[in-house]
């Protein structure tokens, strides 16, 4: 650092806090270390009583941590991002919509394994709402080579780091299986907890349908809401391995295409997922999301309600993390579960 005269000091770096006292009023840092002077300040600093200040000397090939800053903004992506205003050499990035956060985390990982660079997010596939708090970034010196960002951007590649998938307008169709439910022997306690799960992503359920316990009444219900344009199908009940249990093979006379029979999750493991002419995505829900008030549902309906198209191989991966605590205050999304990858 070196002394410069303050009218002198424009595009200069402060290396200390300069602090302001309104007798009776504040005392406080009027300008923090590291501020980048610009010429409206110059006054101000004057009428501090600071002829003259500490600056970094700024060399060609370093960037100050706000310049820094900003360029890893920039590597995290944008779109339904709202950026905060530089403070401290930080920057944070909220949601401007309710939707699904993804991470890159192989690329994210890259990056922060470069050195004196640091870019904190929420986990992968996490459901967020408007104005949540979604990653912060900063560099840790407060001068930093340009080349060590040059690295970044190559560790980061063309993509943006982070998205923001908001959830697509959706028309859900659900069909109620059990004799016990069509005969009236029980009341239907599943469709209105299905109705409240829908609703957190702004869905209603257009179309409902109770049917006995058969392959051919199933079947032909889940046909008659493909007809009439449902974007998504849930089959509550006959999902375990008992002789009554018909709702895997009707889905499967449909003509859908299994993903999954089964996902190492619990609760949930029951969960069956298929796609109608790989597009509608038909749901076979275990009896857990009646009453559990976090399961596998709660995992994969954020990631349909974006309109993403769930693999084999991501509902394996939800092994590591898909056990759920049963917290007598349920967190979730705030807590462990189904936050493996």
């Amino acid at each position: 650092m070196k002394v410069i005269d303050t009218t002198a000091a424009v595009g200069h770096v402060l290396c200390h806090d300069v602090t302001q006292i309104i007798r009776g009023v504040s005392k406080g840092a009027r300008f923090r270390k590291g501020h980048v002077i610009r010429e409206e300040d110059i006054p101000v600093l004057l009428s501090l009583g600071k002829d003259h200040i500490y600056v970094w000397e700024k060399n060609p090939g370093m960037l100050h941590e706000n310049e820094a800053a900003e360029i890893l903004r920039q590597l995290c992506g944008a779109e339904n991002l709202q950026a905060s205003a530089v403070k401290e050499g930080k920057i944070e990035l909220k949601a401007a919509c309710d939707g699904l956060f993804k991470v890159d985390v192989r690329r994210l990982t890259a990056v922060n394994s470069l050195g004196e660079i640091i870019i904190a997010t929420r986990h992968n596939n996490t459901p967020v709402k408007t104005g949540d708090v979604l990653a912060g970034m900063r560099v840790i010196p407060l001068v930093i080579e340009a080349e060590k960002l040059q690295q970044a951007a190559k560790a980061s590649g063309t993509e943006p780091l982070l998205r923001l998938l908001p959830y697509r307008p959706m028309e859900v169709g659900v069909v109620t299986t059990g004799n016990e439910v069509f005969y009236g022997r029980i009341k239907d306690t599943f469709t209105p907890v299905i109705e409240e799960k829908l609703g957190k992503f702004g869905f209603k359920m257009a179309k409902h349908e109770i049917v006995d316990d058969s392959v051919a009444a199933i079947r032909e219900a889940v046909l008659r809401m493909l007809t009439a344009g449902m974007d998504m199908i849930l089959c509550t009940g006959g999902m375990s391995v008992d002789p009554d249990d018909l709702t895997p093979a009707a889905i499967r006379a449909t003509g859908a295409d299994f993903v999954t029979y089964g996902v190492p999750v619990l609760p949930g493991a029951m969960l069956l997922l298929a796609y109608y002419q790989g597009r509608v995505p038909i749901l076979g829900l275990p009896g857990c999301v009646m009453y559990a008030a976090a399961t596998v549902f709660d995992l994969v309906l954020p990631r349909l309600a974006a309109g993403e198209k769930i693999r084999a191989e991501e509902l394996a991966g939800l092994g590591h993390g898909g056990l759920c605590l049963g917290c007598s205050v349920c967190r979730y999304p705030v807590c462990s579960f189904g936050k493996g990858i």
